[in-house]
């Protein structure tokens, strides 16, 4: 087996102080767009008092995960675990088998093989133990299918694929081996509120339960989830905005000269010219976007809120 030991950088979108303190205003002034948060996050009534004053109970937690099986279909034999985000879910799997050999497609999102590098694993594309895609991928998007669930161990990052919820894989996460993450934030726009998800094989997700600790989810994550999740009018017509939006942004994009590379409707990747130019032009104006290491000619955009259209136009 040849093992690929390169540790890629953790570079991420966000990081708006430091825009602010190179370009100036305050934050109200600027549009980040380096994410693909969803900008028109699904709404936030108020919460009951026990949400923040008590631990959060078995009930609660039941029905934050009866909404996920339902709302995502999830398979009768397969086990739902909910955490504090994504993140927290990626940093603990590699401990779900012996550190060996991973093999994760590049480019994507990083936090995968730095977690896996953390535990002693190493990268390699031959006779992976371990497997990570990011479906669709961050940034090209690129969709998986079942036929590529070939290490023993397979984690299916589904973090963007709530945009396009035929194309998930979650009907293979009952199979041993398989997980399935799920991200709250982006889709619903909530990033703050750390909600994400790891659905798979009860054994695999018994283990990562085990190693989550008690109470890991909080009181107003629990009940914002599952009113969100119980929302499938509010997920269709966002599906359906974000799809108009990311069109009219390609189109924006296209008359200034970039090209598309690739992307989801939550976030596009652009080839240009010079990406760090781009982006240098664009922050002078307040705009905030991601490039990237390893290209040169790769920019990121997420989408501007429905009144941020006129700035950027502008910016641009």
């Amino acid at each position: 087996m040849t093992l690929v030991e390169t540790k890629t950088p953790r570079d991420h979108g966000g990081g708006l102080d430091a825009a602010m303190a190179r370009w100036g205003g305050d934050r109200s002034d600027w549009i980040d767009l380096s994410t693909g948060i969803n900008p028109v996050p699904y709404p936030v009534t108020a919460l009951p008092e026990h949400a923040w004053t008590a631990l959060p109970d078995k009930a609660a937690q039941a029905a934050l995960l009866d909404a996920a099986r339902r709302f995502w279909r999830v398979p009768e034999q397969a086990a739902i675990l909910a955490a504090p985000g994504a993140s927290a879910l990626i940093a603990r799997i590699p401990a779900l088998a012996t550190a060996a050999g991973v093999d994760i497609p590049e480019p994507t999102y990083n936090e995968h093989a730095a977690a896996f590098l953390a535990q002693g694993w190493q990268r390699t594309h031959e006779e992976a133990t371990a497997r990570v895609l990011v479906h669709p991928n961050n940034p090209t998007g690129q969709i998986w299918a079942a036929d590529d669930l070939t290490a023993p161990l397979t984690i299916v990052d589904e973090s963007f694929c709530d945009i396009a919820p035929d194309q998930s894989l979650i009907a293979h996460s009952a199979d041993p081996g398989r997980i399935v993450l799920k991200s709250f934030g982006k889709f619903w726009g909530l990033a703050g509120m750390r909600l994400g998800f790891a659905i798979g094989h009860p054994a695999l997700i018994e283990r990562l339960n085990d190693l989550s600790g008690p109470w890991a989810v909080s009181g107003p994550a629990l009940h914002i989830g599952a009113l969100a999740l119980q929302d499938p009018r509010w997920a269709d017509e966002t599906r359906n905005r974000l799809q108009q939006d990311s069109e009219r942004l390609d189109r924006l994009m296209f008359s200034k000269g970039a090209d598309l590379a690739g992307g989801t409707p939550l976030f596009r990747l652009y080839k240009v010219s010079d990406a760090k130019v781009w982006q240098e032009r664009l922050a002078s104006k307040h705009i905030w976007s991601r490039i990237f290491p390893y290209s040169e000619t790769f920019l990121r955009l997420g989408l501007p809120a429905p009144d941020q259209w006129d700035q950027l136009e502008a910016a641009l």
